[in-house]
């Protein structure tokens, strides 16, 4: 089904472009992309528009790509007089005056079944825990962070074994087809919004690389858990006679977190063996 309304997307990674994709495919395109500036990338520091920028200049649809979500860009989004905006991974926070410049409001794809997991990194978040089970919720924006009502929720399992190189791709899969299956009954105003219950609310943070450290001599199941959510983003690590060794390959086996391979600091990858 083609959309009805008009719409603003607003994403700036791959997994932003990956959704707008499907939205496109399905009929689903909107009237304004709003994207991170174009940032330096590579040994020569090359300005480089964002996944999200390069995929809409090949469709052909307006880009704009502000610094700060001011009142002067703002106001340049909302004179587009677009019924509803998309949100998915643009890395700013809405003003509460963008929001209510929507008729129909903003609605957000995020990688948790909320209320559990908000915040920056809620996939991270469930396999930090051990959680068996996540999914993808759609979201109506509100100010509060992650706080708006739920039109649609999918669960997904998690494997025993699976990091968040496995884990990641399948959920912006989900999401992606959950946004699309969900915008015909929302166009529609069919859709009966559900408060989130604040009480059963979870939060997580923007990583950093301290994040990644490990004790080796400490708790195995959290080690692995650690190394399982940080697996394609910070990565972890541990040190072994002052050296820093980042993990590249690593195994629950038997109640034990073993690693595999490493990085030691200075040298190429390499098999590890633990010292006696």
């Amino acid at each position: 089904m083609s959309q009805t309304l008009e719409f603003v997307y607003f994403g700036t990674p791959a997994v932003a472009r990956e959704t707008l994709t499907a939205l496109i495919d399905a009929g689903f395109s909107p009237v304004l992309v709003v994207t991170a500036p174009d940032a330096p990338k590579g040994r020569h520091l090359t300005l480089t528009p964002s996944p999200v920028k390069e995929l809409a200049l090949e469709r052909g649809i307006p880009v704009m790509t502000p610094e700060k979500l001011d009142a002067e860009a703002i106001e340049a989004i909302h004179k587009k007089s677009c019924d509803y905006a998309l949100v998915v991974a643009y890395g700013k926070i809405f003003p509460e005056a963008l929001i209510k410049g929507f008729p129909k409001g903003v609605l957000n794809v995020h990688y948790s079944l909320l209320p559990k997991y908000r915040g920056a990194t809620p996939m991270e978040g469930a396999l930090l825990t051990g959680e068996t089970e996540t999914g993808v919720t759609i979201q109506q924006m509100v100010k509060e962070l992650d706080a708006g009502d739920i039109l649609a929720q999918e669960a997904a399992s998690i494997g025993e074994n699976e990091t968040a190189r496995e884990l990641r791709p399948r959920l912006i899969e989900l999401g992606a087809r959950l946004l699309v299956d969900t915008l015909p009954a929302f166009e529609q105003g069919s859709i009966e919004p559900q408060p989130q219950d604040a009480s059963q609310a979870t939060f997580t943070s923007r990583l950093k690389k301290e994040d990644g450290l490990l004790d080796l001599s400490g708790d195995a199941r959290e080690n692995w858990n650690t190394y399982r959510a940080y697996a394609d983003t910070i990565g972890t690590y541990f040190f072994e006679n002052g050296k820093r060794m980042k993990i590249t390959s690593a195994e629950f086996v038997k109640g034990e977190f073993c690693v595999l391979r490493v990085i030691p600091e200075g040298k190429r990858e390499m098999p590890y063996a633990p010292i006696r």
